[in-house]
């Protein structure tokens, strides 16, 4: 049977819309609808999640050095992880009937480009765990004992302002350089056949084309991702699939279908 995405072209690029700067709060609201929609399997990912958030909080809990790498790590597959979810959404919004188990078969319509995305990020993950081990090493000659002793080591290590403001800087390019080339990437991949290169430059396209809105929407995507993590990840069993949810929003209001 030829899959509905087989018939179009891979090299039609989508256009763009412009949304208004307090729409990501929009989003929110309607992934915080679509938790209803399939609850188990929502709720279910974000256990998943949680738990594997909680294995790395254990890993990293002495050994500080290995934290940032951990971290951004977990970040970086986030969007892999919650592709169910975003196939869930695109169900509810064609009126469809809730249908797991193709909910977690979507990645197959497109699954070459989305390898390569996954292969790219774990390329930028890689440069990350190296440059974080550098400017760790250069922050510190003694091991902090406990994560939640990292930030204010970092503050008062008596290193130079410039290799403190170095360790969140580096830090905050990556995350930055990943949320841009990334933040409709996985959900335009899985809904439509585009390549890795489109999809990246389209991802591009939505941030320069609503700056504003798009630094709202990261700022409440690490407010709520702290939050989870605050809460010795269980808040993540409920913000991981809402945030998937309504990245899924986010996706279909920015990119013309």
């Amino acid at each position: 049977m030829e899959h509905p995405l087989d018939s179009q072209s891979f090299l039609e690029a989508p256009a763009v819309r412009r949304v208004s700067v307090l729409r990501p709060f929009a989003w929110l609201w309607m992934g915080a609808r679509d938790l209803g929609f399939r609850p188990a399997a929502s709720f279910g990912i974000g256990a998943v999640v949680a738990v594997i958030g909680l294995i790395l909080m254990t890993v990293t809990w002495h050994a500080t050095y290995l934290a940032p790498a951990l971290l951004g790590g977990f970040l970086l597959v986030a969007p892999f992880i919650a592709m169910p979810l975003y196939a869930l959404s695109r169900q509810r919004a064609q009126s469809a009937a809730p249908d797991t188990p193709q909910a977690f078969r979507a990645w197959r319509g497109n699954a070459d480009s989305i390898a390569l995305f996954g292969l790219m990020l774990a390329l930028a993950y890689l440069a990350w765990e190296r440059l974080a081990a550098i400017v760790f090493a250069l922050l510190f000659t003694e091991q902090v004992q406990q994560v939640p002793n990292l930030p204010p080591a970092l503050l008062l290590s008596g290193q130079p302002a410039s290799l403190v403001l170095a360790f969140f800087a580096v830090g905050a390019t990556v995350a930055a350089l990943v949320f841009a080339l990334g933040v409709v990437s996985v959900p335009s991949l899985m809904d439509r056949p585009l390549d890795v290169i489109t999809a990246a430059l389209t991802s591009l396209r939505c941030c320069g084309r609503n700056p504003v809105a798009m630094l709202l929407w990261a700022a409440l995507i690490a407010t709520l991702t702290t939050l989870g993590f605050a809460t010795f990840m269980l808040g993540l069993v409920v913000i991981f699939p809402w945030l998937a949810h309504a990245s899924w929003h986010a996706y279909r209001e920015m990119v013309d279908t």
